[in-house]
């Protein structure tokens, strides 16, 4: 049987919300609707992290964040560390494979040399490698208020700095796509479509903004950015169908976390919080491990070969690293994952549950277990105490974490409390052992 295709795409600070096939009502996202009508929609999948670095290199190793190698946001700067090749990407799993290894748009994984994307399985490299830019110049902004950084420039084609000044970066990375597509259309392909949208500054050309002009400012901008995602969706979807390989690939979408309320999100001083993004009703928003931080739309669509359908199925983007090899003709147990293949359920609707999923962010530890979520720590924002020392919820009958059980269920909580524990102590030690010294000069 010929291999499939594997094109993964990410959307960065995209809520549970905001696409209309996961229930928002005041704009139309139809090319991913198109794929989800199609393929297989997750209602509980989960980011690995609140935050975009540790969340995208759990996507592309398999591997919680801290068994990775990166646990927080990466610095932007030319010595920034992150992930290293003694982690194996799924890029440089399916390289051995004989793929042909692309990634068009935002890596966000270290700088140094050891840690860009060409050195973690990556044939080709069209983006960038700090967390955000300017939309338009591709300059590297945050973190010059301090006086310590100047702002950089960050646009890349492999290990070549390129200047496209003025071409807007979400159409910029659709081409880069297809374009990768098309050259590669006759070989078995890994395309990785990183897009930096709807991660502020919050730019959008007028043809986008046109589209919702009744609005509020705030909500206008983010169906902008996420309306011009959604066309470069489309455009990878006419290619294939161009190239006559849509039915052999398949496309995964995801977001990397949840929506930001960055009050930077405004782009003129205030200091409000921003709320642009919808985590579709759900308890918090980036950097929080309720609900709202890290449960995050996902759509599986492998051309005519899946059974259209909603799986509610509790699920984490680690488990896309042992899935995508699976699929591509590879043993999972050839690496070391924490993720599980879920193929069986994509292809055959067999069940491939985790005793437990776990998260980690500073602070804060969590931990799902069946249907109960367990937040020790836990922050609602990221510039408020904890909500509480321990909260316990039935996800279930209350997805909104309302209230608190942990009074109401104490042998269940103090079960799980151990359980979650035990892990972060783990995670610690690992990171102790093996990736701590990789972050001590940056």
């Amino acid at each position: 049987m010929k291999k499939p295709n594997v094109i993964v795409i990410l959307t960065d600070d995209q809520g549970y919300g905001d696409l209309s096939c996961m229930g928002a009502t005041d704009f139309k996202t139809p090319y991913l609707d198109a794929l989800a009508e199609t393929g297989v929609r997750f209602t509980s999948m989960y980011s690995a992290s609140p935050v975009c670095s540790p969340s995208r290199a759990s996507l592309l190793t398999g591997r919680y964040p801290g068994n990775a190698g990166v646990r927080a946001i990466l610095a932007g700067h030319r010595r920034a560390s992150g992930l290293t090749p003694d982690v194996p990407t799924i890029a440089a799993a399916l390289k051995k494979l004989g793929y042909a290894t692309g990634l068009s748009g935002k890596w966000h994984l270290g700088l140094k040399d050891e840690c860009r994307p060409n050195a973690n399985g990556f044939d080709e490299f069209n983006g960038f490698l700090a967390g955000c830019l300017d939309y338009y110049s591709h300059i590297f902004y945050y973190g010059m208020a301090d006086g310590g950084n100047n702002p950089t420039h960050d646009l890349w084609e492999n290990e070549n700095e390129v200047y496209a000044n003025g071409e807007y970066l979400t159409e910029r990375i659709t081409r880069k796509g297809v374009d990768f597509i098309r050259r590669h259309a006759d070989e078995p392909f890994f395309l990785y479509v990183a897009y930096n949208a709807p991660h502020y500054p919050m730019h959008a050309p007028e043809k986008y903004l046109d589209r919702f002009p009744d609005l509020p400012w705030d909500r206008r901008i983010m169906a902008a950015m996420i309306s011009a995602v959604d066309d470069g969706v489309g455009e990878i979807c006419a290619e294939l169908r161009r190239q006559n390989i849509y039915n052999d690939t398949i496309i995964y979408f995801q977001s990397d976390n949840g929506p930001s309320r960055e009050s930077r999100n405004w782009l003129d001083g205030r200091k409000d919080p921003y709320y642009g993004g919808t985590a579709g009703g759900f308890t918090g928003h980036k950097f929080s491990l309720f609900e709202g931080g890290i449960r995050i739309p996902a759509i599986f669509s492998w051309g005519n070969r899946l059974q259209p359908r909603v799986v509610d199925t509790p699920h984490i983007a680690a488990d896309l690293f042992p899935t995508l090899y699976e699929a591509c003709g590879g043993d999972p147990a050839e690496y070391e994952t924490d993720g599980v293949s879920i193929l069986p359920l994509l292809l055959h609707d067999t069940p491939c549950e985790h005793e437990a999923l776990f998260w980690e962010m500073e602070g804060q530890t969590a931990m799902r277990m069946g249907d109960y979520k367990l937040v020790l720590n836990g922050r609602l924002t990221e510039d408020q105490p904890a909500r509480a020392p321990v909260f316990l919820s039935d996800l279930r009958t209350d997805p909104g974490e309302t209230e608190n059980l942990a009074s109401v269920m104490p042998e269940l909580c103090a079960e799980m409390t151990q359980i979650a524990m035990h892990w972060r102590d783990g995670i610690e030690k690992t990171w102790n052992e093996k990736f701590a010294s990789n972050y001590k000069l940056t």
